[in-house]
């Protein structure tokens, strides 16, 4: 074919179609989320801000099944429980605002929304401002509801010690595995008489029986609070720092989490802290020599096909992110772990 035929065949196809007409099927599948009426999309700054663009239903809260939803997306504005900078309770108002983040997952090749029902269902309702301890006690209740519920939770916090309530609603009836990405292990004990901070949720939930540490993999470590570490190694978590994964490979990195994760349930929990300062400065204790996007993103979709129950995006602290970066880089994942939360309830649903 010469070079003017082929211009002519492409003339013919696309020379008087609107924007909106698309030929691939899964390029369409996208397009049918986006456009309305030919060549007109919903403007990206346009009406209210909801985490993922999704729907925003706050009534499904109310409702015994939260509307049929299969995924639900919630924001925990709790921040409680830091032990350095605070600002995390406005992580989730900053996700929000995020825009032009999906539908499509161009690397897996996939529309989540188009198989999942999916909506903002609002934040966690507290009933005091104050208390660390009823926050955490609100937060396990109403996670409990969503999980009773069938309903798949994807949160947005919100500080690392809302994680630990949470994994007492989904780890509920048995332990479950563990993906975390974070700059730290967040194992320590008791500081000043709480022991709910972020910096010790995941020692609290091996105790309390919510999550097997023989099935946790922490990526990123990092930093000079590895002293306060040592129950990650004794109870039998499987460690990479963050200075190893130039070393060892993001591949190597990925083939290791599928041996300690397995084929059993699994949450992800991601600490924006995990990143470089460099890619999210917009969080409480930040870490230099961290992960870089690219990297985590190469993670979580090397890992799509975990069956993952659950998960979070925690510690964006606004006010320390001039550029909007790190909740940009927070949403981002937060998508990446909707792709896995869908893929693995269409695997349990038989397709």
């Amino acid at each position: 074919m010469s070079d003017q035929e082929k211009l002519e065949k492409l003339r013919a196809k696309y020379g008087s179609i609107a924007g909106g007409v698309i030929f691939d099927p899964t390029f369409k599948r996208v397009a049918e989320l986006q456009f309305k009426g030919g060549d007109r999309r919903v403007w990206p700054w346009a009406n209210a801000a909801t985490l993922l663009d999704a729907p925003y239903r706050p009534d499904a809260q109310d409702l015994a099944d939260f509307g049929g939803l299969d995924v639900a997306l919630i924001g925990v504005p709790m921040d409680l429980g830091v032990t350095n900078r605070a600002g995390a309770r406005l992580g989730p108002r900053a996700v929000r605002a995020i825009e032009r983040v999906g539908p499509y997952e161009h690397v897996l090749g996939m529309v989540p929304a188009a198989d999942a029902k999916v909506a903002d269902i609002g934040d966690v309702p507290f009933t005091s401002r104050f208390s660390l301890e009823s926050c955490h006690a609100d937060i396990e209740a109403f996670y409990k509801k969503v999980v009773a519920a069938g309903v798949i939770p994807l949160s947005v916090g919100g500080d690392h010690s809302i994680t630990g309530s949470i994994l007492k609603a989904v780890g509920e009836t048995r332990p479950v595995g563990m993906l975390h990405i974070d700059a730290h292990c967040d194992t320590s004990g008791v500081y000043e008489g709480s022991k709910f901070h972020h910096g010790g949720p995941f020692r609290k939930a091996v105790l309390d029986g919510t999550l097997d540490p023989g099935r946790v993999i922490q990526i990123g470590i990092r930093g000079g609070a590895e002293f306060l570490w040592e129950f990650s190694y004794e109870s039998g978590m499987s460690v990479i720092h963050a200075e190893e994964v130039t070393g060892l490979g993001v591949p190597a990195i990925i083939e290791k989490a599928k041996a300690v994760l397995g084929t059993g349930p699994v949450y992800v929990s991601f600490d924006v802290d995990s990143l470089d300062p460099a890619f999210a400065p917009g969080t409480g204790t930040p870490e230099i020599g961290g992960l870089t996007s690219r990297e985590v993103l190469e993670i979580l979709r090397g890992l799509n096909g975990l069956d993952v129950i659950g998960g979070d995006v925690v510690e964006v602290a606004p006010q320390y992110d001039p550029t909007s970066n790190t909740a940009q880089a927070a949403a981002q994942v937060l998508f990446e772990i909707f792709c896995m939360a869908v893929t693995s309830l269409k695997a349990r649903r038989g397709g």
